[in-house]
Formats: structure tokens, sequence, C-alpha cells
């Protein structure tokens, strides 16, 4: 779900040129679901090979951190780890939603209606075990660093970030600014022209600073993370009905703190996880126990799992590999040249 923060949070349009020389440590379930998403034929079928598994992430990975690199952006993946307990209402309800959409899905087949079958299939998306395999073993054979994150990948991210080992953390939520990240980047992993229903729009990275943000918004940190509990975030979803997030603001701006606004605050269910809840953002469980290092992509191993093993076409991935190790090679360059006159 994520907090719903796209009402009162200034944003900047940038574009991916801008970040070259950048590391961004990108949250890897956030970026895989998108990639299964939207990586789909016009009836929401997703990539598949002759045994039926689903394929749609590593293209997904693959093509789109190739562009990234190629833009002379670092990525670091960062996978989750255990969710935390206050988490089980927000996963079964999500669990729910797919239910229902592959209900409607099969509805939507019946009566040929490719539009909504497409529009219900992203819905029931869901991530498997042998996709997060996947993705971590084509991250390790292009010779890029991934993470795993003992709890929520997005704090992890933001813990890198605020260390200064990531200049910026990507994610599609706002709950990154909640987990203290300096500098969030969105639609990083799903810029260029996408459809939105009958629509195509034009979707462009954009980055959200936290103490702008702050500055902006006229409040402290720790008031922030109480405007996302009161919205509503993973760790209580429902939040409270009817207020959004300038009434948020405006009740935490008016009163202090959450504690302080509650008494004002009808049919509020969750006052008694409040310290249980800021405690997961303020002291979320993170790790030090990585290397972050970048490795000549193993062009062999590729060519062997892409084509041989999940049957993609070998032209296609070969043209992709010579552009991956010239950007490679070019970015490589230039940190010699850089270290040679520094």
């Amino acid at each position: 779900m994520g907090v719903n923060f796209k009402d009162i949070i200034p944003k900047t349009p940038i574009k991916l040129e801008d970040l070259s020389g950048k590391i961004i440590a990108i949250d890897a379930y956030n970026a895989i679901y998108q990639f299964l998403s939207i990586i789909r034929q016009p009836d929401g079928t997703p990539l598949k090979d002759s045994t039926g598994k689903i394929t749609s992430h590593i293209s997904g990975l693959f093509y789109r951190t190739i562009n990234l690199i190629e833009m002379g952006i670092k990525p670091v993946y960062v996978f989750d780890g255990e969710s935390p307990a206050l988490k089980s209402a927000e996963i079964e309800r999500r669990r729910q939603v797919k239910v229902e959409a592959v209900a409607s899905y099969a509805k939507a087949a019946a009566s040929g209606d490719k539009e909504r079958m497409r529009m219900y299939a992203q819905v029931a998306t869901s991530m498997k075990d042998y996709m997060l395999t996947d993705s971590q073993t084509i991250l390790a054979l292009m010779g890029l660093p991934w993470v795993q994150a003992p709890s929520e990948g997005e704090a992890q991210a933001a813990y890198m970030n605020r260390k200064g080992e990531a200049d910026f953390c990507a994610s599609q939520d706002y709950d990154s600014l909640l987990f203290g990240a300096s500098k969030l980047l969105r639609n990083v992993t799903i810029s260029g022209r996408r459809r939105r229903g009958k629509v195509v729009i034009e979707v462009v990275p954009e980055v959200v600073e936290l103490q702008k943000t702050l500055g902006e918004c006229q409040i402290s940190y720790e008031q922030l993370i109480d405007v996302g509990i009161l919205i509503g975030t993973d760790f209580n979803p429902d939040g409270v009905k009817g207020i959004g997030p300038k009434t948020a603001l405006k009740l935490i701006k008016q009163y202090g703190s959450l504690e302080k606004a509650l008494p004002h605050i009808e049919n509020v269910t969750f006052a008694e996880r409040i310290p249980q809840i800021r405690e997961i953002f303020l002291h979320p469980k993170v790790t030090d126990n990585y290397k972050i290092e970048w490795k000549e992509p193993n062009e062999s191993g590729l060519l062997d799992f892409l084509c041989g093993k999940k049957e993609f076409g070998e032209e296609r991935i070969k043209k992709a590999l010579e552009r991956m190790t010239v950007s490679t090679k070019k970015q490589k360059g230039k940190v010699s040249l850089e270290k040679w006159f520094g």
C-alpha cells in the first residue's frame, strides 16, 4: 500500500541522465512487482517460458537495469527480509485483493474483454519464491551488488542512503521518507511512456527530499511519521476514516503530536499500537552485513541462464550485453581518470 503522501509532498522532476555517477539503492520487491505488473501481453498474460514459469520480472530487471547502467547509474538492489508482525493485516488485505482480482479476471476472460483482463491480471500479480531466486541470480551474473535486508527493504535502502553509501533510495512508496531516507527517487524503474487504461502517459523520474518536505510542511521528522500513521501505513492500513493527507498534516501541526491530536479525532482503532508503529519507522531492523561492489558481467553465465534456461532470444540478449559491457568499461575509464588526476 504505502503511505499516501501524494498531495502534501514536494516533488522535483529529474532526468535519469542527471543521475550519472550516482549510487541508487533500489527497493527490489517494489521494482520486481512493477515489472511483473507492466510486462504483459494485451490480455494480461505475463511472459513465460515453456514450463509455464513467469519471466516478466527477469526481462524487466535485465533490460531496465542495463538502461540505468548506460546512463552511468550504479544500482544496488535491496531485498525484503521478514516483515514486522504489525504488517500481517496489510499482507492479508493484499492477499484478499489478489483473490478477488483473479475471480474478476476470469469473468473478464469469459466475456473477451482484454482491457479488463489486463487490468485485473495486473492487480492479481503475486511474487513467487523462484522469482526472487531468479532476480538475485541475474543480478549476480550481471556483476551487480544486492543486499538482503533483515526486514523491510525500504528501511534498509533508507539506512544506506542516510549513511552516505547510496546517493538516493528508489521506490514508488513514500514510506522511505518515514524510514528516514534523505533523498527518495520515484519512477526510476518505470519511467517512459506507459499505458494507463486507454491513455498513454509519460512517466518521469522525480526526487523527494526529506529536509525540503519537512521545511515546506513546517513539521519535524517525528511529526511526519505521525502524519503518516494518521493517514494509514502498512502497519495500520486503515488509518482514520475520513482523514486524508491534508487533514492529517493540519491536525499534527495544530496539536504537535498524534497523542495530543487523538482526543479531537473520532474512530481511531489503533491508538494502543502507535508507539510500536512509530518505533518501526524510527528504529527499523537494518544490517551492516553487506558489501557493495560492482564486478565485470559474466557474459557466458548470462547467456546460459537467459537463453539456455529461460529461453530468451539469443540475438537480443547479446546486443543488450554488448551495450552493458561498453557502458561498464566507459564508467571504469572515467573512474580511472578521476583517480589519476585526483
